[in-house]
């Protein structure tokens, strides 16, 4: 099958890409990614903090710096050298349904696979794939819709945390029909970052199940969501330090040198 994939330029999606990517050898692949997902002009400073180590210290030091060693036994590989592997540049694509559709469109999907892309994709967009769009999302549905689903659940004081996986049958988040969803525990003394990533692990093999299936025999079974839910959006400042009061954090420098290791020396795994 032809597969395009759209992702998020943030270090969640470059893990669940090397995650997924091995599973899905036997399909012809696209990548695209957004640039950033929600509005950032008016995060409270421990998000924007947040950015800059899910984002600008991977994009703009680390991956360019993986890049010029020029390692190829690295255990975990930047966007420039998955790019590679699929034979095609990753690009980015911010206006999906509008100046970028045309060339969204030229890749011709038979199905499309979503991981945090930053953009609410629209009927003209969710109608070209013939086996449909399907959603990887880091939240229990639909009890957590929205971004930073995983915090949430942790600042609830929920035991476990989960993904799960869906489709995208309109322009409505995280809306559509539950295919699967995966479950692990909370990690005390583990960052909130450190759980998002940990969740990538069981999450893209769950999709790349669902991808199998559709190769197969059409498209997987799903069920309506038969509640409301909740959505959230960006947590506030009293929700962030109610989050710290718990005991939790955002990031942790010694998980994020590990990880940016395995970009660059090939270590163990950090998550």
């Amino acid at each position: 099958m032809k597969i395009t994939i759209l992702a998020n330029k943030d270090l969640a999606s470059c893990i669940a890409l090397n995650r997924l990517l091995p599973l899905l050898q036997d399909h012809e692949l696209y990548i695209f990614l957004s640039a950033k997902v929600g509005k950032s002009d008016t995060l409270p400073q421990a998000l924007l903090d947040l950015n800059f180590y899910e984002q600008r210290l991977f994009n703009n030091i680390v991956f360019p710096l993986a890049t010029a060693l020029g390692i190829d036994s690295a255990a975990l590989k930047t966007f420039d050298a998955i790019g590679k592997d699929i034979g095609r540049e990753i690009l980015e694509l911010n206006a999906i349904n509008s100046s970028d559709f045309e060339q969204f469109k030229s890749t011709q999907p038979d199905l499309v696979l979503c991981i945090r892309y930053g953009g609410i994709l629209r009927e003209a967009v969710i109608a070209v794939p013939r086996f449909g769009v399907l959603n990887l999302h880091s939240g229990l549905l639909p009890q957590y819709k929205g971004v930073m689903a995983t915090f949430r659940a942790m600042l609830n004081g929920d035991d476990e945390i989960g993904m799960t996986l869906h489709t995208i049958d309109d322009g409505g988040i995280d809306t559509g029909r539950i295919i699967g969803t995966t479950l692990m525990a909370v990690k005390p003394g583990r960052s909130y970052l450190w759980h998002v990533l940990a969740l990538y692990i069981d999450g893209c093999d769950m999709m790349s199940a669902a991808v199998r299936k559709i190769a197969g025999s059409g498209v997987p079974v799903s069920e309506p969501q038969v509640q409301a839910g909740n959505y959230y959006s960006f947590p506030t400042d009293t929700e962030l330090a109610a989050f710290a009061d718990m005991g939790f954090k955002l990031t942790d420098s010694s998980e994020l040198v590990k990880i940016a290791k395995q970009f660059i020396m090939g270590s163990g795994l950090a998550y």
